[in-house]
């Protein structure tokens, strides 16, 4: 009876975690490896933790109390987890548990100094490593002080910080158990921590190693800077020696005490070279083992390492899946798409089966590989163009990749580079009608899809689905509308360059593209302004809406009201034409407009607040009218200039074709979302029927699969419940990585950097994307269901995708921290004649909500003000 409550480290794998905790099952994993020498010790199991549990009954209400208190609310939170503490600390271990206990250390020796370590079942695990949760006790001596520590372990299940973290990542305090491991006490030269991949830069290829004198403590304490070697490929390839003024000890009779380290030794390596890189070997195999990179707490004993601890590091971006050896580059999809938060497995799948080309999944994000474009000198050429107009940090990032002569490969042009990634379709005529054909084309493909899906069900769903993708992805490869996207974009690059060029005007283009025709997103943010004005005089609707609605039923209640049916019926016909849309709509899981129609709510009652009757007409006519203004202004100054009435005219046709051809950019991002929402609405009717056959528990659970397990879980009626689960855990945990620009197969997240000087102190550096300056208010705003917005404030937030146009009517300026010159955010704010800055790194931290700022719009930095 009494083995259950201790077992020797020999007995335990990492498979058991439920019964000797995370650290537990690793140091028994970390033991069975060939080659790596983990101290002698043992694990009191949870079996132990239960049973003292039960001992305190009164811990059962102090638990109901703390899992419904807010994660926020820390003096709470303080106060009863003290109280726990106390209560389990209190508790008498009951003589067989003790007696296991204690006759476990006679095989350490009677008096060996031990450390005790807390083991919780929810630790070092690959999507939450809790490091630092639980507490650890050194060179604790005899038996006594043994079963001491033991339930002072136990106790560090409810630290103030363990609590927190739980409360905050959803993990009920029930669910999770503490086991505690007791090993012998090793007395080290030096110790430190091995990281088998870069925490930093994320590539798994460099090593690095943090090494101190004395025990470990001093370094994970931050009592002492560390010296850190860097080890690639077997050799130390960049060391920083740190002055290490103070180490932590062991005492003889028992416990640790800093001391001081001897002048002549600060300078001095805590390891040699040859030893980094024996480590970084044991590391290496440490790794294989786990199979993923590690975070490594090692000694160094008589030159001889012992591993004390090993866990996987949570915090490296992963790496897509391929199936050969050679290196990749990889460009993120979400900084182009405006949407860099993590999708949902039916989302990625379905993006990737529409997409034009092949796009590859890692931490729930999409990214293309632009290897072989970059190996070619011509594909690159044009590759590196492309992106520069688009995102300098992308190009800066790729450039950094190619600077580094051995990572691409150099392939000659006539090989498999692909077409130049710049080769523009051949040029059409400045005509509108191509316009007006082009959407009426979409029109008929989309209305088509509408009537043919109806009768689909079941597996035949899914083949149709099959065929409209392939329909999804030739309207998108249209080359008329190809044409189209790339005549208003090159006609925007013309004149911005020759009227700098010729006059001196910084984005003139911006000022020229002012309330260009058929632009379907900026058409969306005016539209709801008129939705405004059917609402403001209705006072009834206006105090209904807002007292804060929360049922998305809201409509109907709305004609129960006086002026209701009127709102609730502009309300409608808004949702008919731009329903389909939501911020983050790449992923077609994501609830749109339609489905939760509340969203718009904020933005209605924001334009009820700030606008008079009529904006939205007034507004896009003084759009057109300044756009006009600005055409007069530089084709009478490029008359007087030499070869003037040359240039004059080139301008005004590049003028011309801009106007024609810029408000067409956003229309086939529209087609998309519409078709998608198509093949959402579809898919959500199969899984009702799943549903009512008992195969799911919630129609929402076909989010994270992807749409071909989809398709085979109608075919067979059978669902893996624990996959569905797994990506759920794996969904949340992907929302704590921030997804590079460029990443490499190594893993390496490789950021860009502007390369300018012309941005005076404490300027935050970006992307001038929409000319002007404006002095505001910055709001910061990560939701747009929370915008609470005055006439002048700058929105400050981290992508604007097509959705949050309904905000920019009522802002005086942009920033964002993703974006680039033809992203969605970048055409309305022009549209609308914001300044905007985007590609701002860490705007929304480094802003403060409510600060005064200036947005430089033509330079392309944001001050903060005093």
């Amino acid at each position: 009876m009494t083995e259950r409550y201790v077992l020797d480290l020999q007995e335990v794998d990492e498979m058991q975690v439920a019964v000797v905790g995370g650290k537990g099952a690793h140091l028994g994993g970390l033991s069975r490896i060939e080659g790596i020498r983990v101290p002698a010790g043992f694990c009191v199991t949870t079996d132990a933790f239960r049973r003292v549990m039960a001992e305190a009954p009164s811990i059962d209400d102090r638990l109901d109390q703390l899992s419904r208190l807010n994660p926020d609310d820390r003096e709470a939170i303080r106060t009863l987890s003290a109280e726990i503490r106390r209560t389990i600390e209190g508790i008498a271990i009951p003589g067989d548990v003790a007696a296991a206990i204690i006759r476990a250390p006679a095989q350490l020796g009677e008096q060996a100094a031990c450390a005790v370590r807390s083991s919780a079942t929810a630790e070092d695990l690959p999507t939450a490593s809790f490091a630092g949760q639980q507490d650890t006790y050194l060179n604790v001596v005899g038996p006594t002080a043994i079963l001491q520590h033991v339930s002072r372990c136990w106790a560090s299940l409810f630290t103030d910080r363990a609590v927190t973290y739980r409360q905050r990542n959803g993990i009920d305090h029930r669910t999770v158990h503490m086991a505690v491991v007791v090993q012998q006490m090793v007395f080290p030269h030096a110790a430190g921590i091995l990281f088998t991949a870069d925490p930093v830069t994320g590539n798994r290829k460099v090593a690095t190693v943090d090494a101190g004198f004395g025990l470990g403590e001093a370094l994970v304490s931050g009592l002492v800077n560390p010296d850190v070697f860097k080890v690639r490929h077997g050799e130390v390839v960049a060391k920083a020696i740190a002055a290490k003024q103070r180490a932590v000890h062991a005492l003889s009779a028992g416990g640790t005490q800093e001391v001081a380290i001897d002048s002549q030794r600060q300078e001095e390596p805590a390891l040699t070279d040859a030893q980094a890189v024996r480590l970084v070997q044991l590391g290496r195999r440490i790794e294989a083992h786990f199979g993923s990179p590690q975070d490594i707490e090692w000694c160094l004993v008589d030159d001889d390492f012992q591993i004390v601890q090993s866990r996987p590091i949570t915090t490296l971006f992963p790496i897509p899946e391929t199936d050969d050896q050679e290196n990749h580059v990889y460009v993120s999809v979400g900084h182009q798409q405006m949407m860099t938060d993590p999708m949902k497995p039916l989302g990625f799948s379905m993006w990737q089966l529409t997409a034009m080309v092949p796009m590859h999944e890692a931490g729930g994000r999409l990214f293309v590989d632009v290897t072989r474009r970059l190996a070619s000198p011509a594909s690159r050429a044009g590759l590196l163009d492309l992106m520069g107009r688009g995102d300098p940090l992308i190009r800066d990032a790729l450039e950094t990749v190619l600077d580094r002569d051995d990572f691409v490969p150099s392939l000659p042009d006539a090989g498999p580079g692909g077409p130049s990634a710049g080769g523009a379709p051949a040029p059409i005529e400045t005509d509108p009608a191509i316009v007006a054909e082009l959407i009426e084309r979409s029109q008929v493909s989309i209305a088509a899809l509408e009537r043919d899906i109806r009768t689909k069900t079941g597996p035949s769903l899914f083949d149709f689905l099959l065929k409209a993708f392939q329909e999804h992805k030739r309207v998108l490869s249209d080359p008329l509308s190809m044409q189209a996207i790339m005549a208003g974009m090159e006609a925007t690059w013309w004149l911005n360059d020759k009227l700098q060029e010729w006059l001196g005007e910084k984005n003139a283009a911006d000022t020229l593209t002012l309330s260009a025709p058929d632009n379907v997103t900026s058409e969306m943010g005016l539209a709801l302004l008129d939705v405004a004005d059917v609402i403001r005089p209705q006072s009834e609707v206006v105090a209904f809406l807002q007292g804060g609605v929360e049922d998305e039923g809201f409509l109907d209640e709305l004609a129960k009201l006086e002026g209701g049916t009127e709102a609730r019926d502009a309300i409608e016909a808004y949702l008919d034409r731009y329903g389909m849309r939501c911020v983050g709509e790449i992923d077609i899981t994501r609830p749109r407009w339609r489905e939760r129609p509340t969203t718009l709510v904020p933005v209605i009652l924001d334009n009820v607040r700030n606008f008079e009757p009529g904006a939205a007409e007034r507004r896009f006519e003084q759009g057109r009218q300044k756009a006009q203004k600005k055409e007069q202004d530089v084709l009478s100054r490029l008359r007087a200039l030499p070869d003037g009435d040359q240039k004059a005219d080139e301008a005004k046709r590049m003028i011309d074709r801009v106007r024609t051809f810029i408000g067409y950019r956003e229309y086939p991002k529209y087609g998309i979302v519409s078709r998608s929402f198509v093949y959402k609405q579809a898919l959500l009717e199969e899984a009702e029927r799943l549903v009512q056959a008992n195969v799911l528990p919630e129609k929402e659970d076909i989010f994270y699969l992807t749409f071909q397990e989809l398709h085979d879980v109608v075919r067979s009626n059978q669902v893996d419940d624990q996959l569905i689960q797994q990506r759920k855990d794996a969904f949340r945990s992907y929302h704590a990585l921030t997804p590079p620009r460029v990443l490499t197969s190594d893993g390496e997240a490789v950021t860009g950097a502007y390369r300018r000087d012309d941005v005076p102190a404490g300027g935050l550096i970006g992307l001038g994307v929409s000319a002007g300056t404006i002095e505001g208010r910055a709001r910061v705003i990560l939701d747009m269901e929370e915008a609470d917005l005055e006439a002048g404030d700058i929105l400050v937030t981290t992508f604007t995708d097509p959705s949050w146009s309904p905000l920019f009517v009522g802002i005086a300026g942009l920033v964002t921290e993703v974006g680039g010159l033809m992203t969605h955010g970048a055409v309305i704010a022009r549209e609308y004649g914001l300044p905007a800055v985007v590609g701002v790194e860490q705007a929304t931290r480094l802003i403060r909500d409510g600060q005064r700022i200036r947005v430089h719009g033509t330079d392309g930095y944001v001050e903060i003000l005093p």
